[in-house]
């Protein structure tokens, strides 16, 4: 079982920054595609971008294209989320999610992640 770790989250106002990051203390997750999710109040968790393993080729939902940059640092084996411009719109709980997956292709779909974190919130305020 690999557990993940997400930090970062916090109280930002709209137009600002954060970083999270999401580690797995004591594994690897080198091999592993890597994704961030975020589930809004009412909404369905959705997925915001992902990054392989193969060719750190970055995937990105069309909504934070831009915006958002997800990059890997594998000798820390941490992935990391950096967020910029914030709307309002991106508040949500941020999960980290990884899929032991070897083909490099990224799901969009959170059921086909294996391991997830506990979620860090983040809160954009206008």
């Amino acid at each position: 079982q690999v557990q993940l770790v997400e930090s970062g989250g916090g109280l930002v106002q709209a137009g600002g920054s954060l970083r999270l990051s999401c580690s797995a203390p004591g594994r690897t997750f080198s091999t592993y595609a890597m994704g961030w999710f975020r589930q809004a109040p009412g909404k369905e968790r959705e997925f915001v971008a992902g990054i392989n393993w193969i060719s750190d080729s970055a995937y990105y939902t069309d909504s934070v294209k831009g915006r958002f940059t997800i990059s890997r640092d594998n000798a820390k084996n941490t992935v990391y989320l950096q967020m910029s411009s914030l709307k309002p719109e991106d508040t949500a709980v941020y999960y980290c999610a990884a899929d032991r997956n070897l083909s490099g292709f990224i799901s969009y779909s959170d059921s086909e992640y294996d391991y997830w974190g506990q979620g860090t919130q983040v809160t954009v305020s206008s």
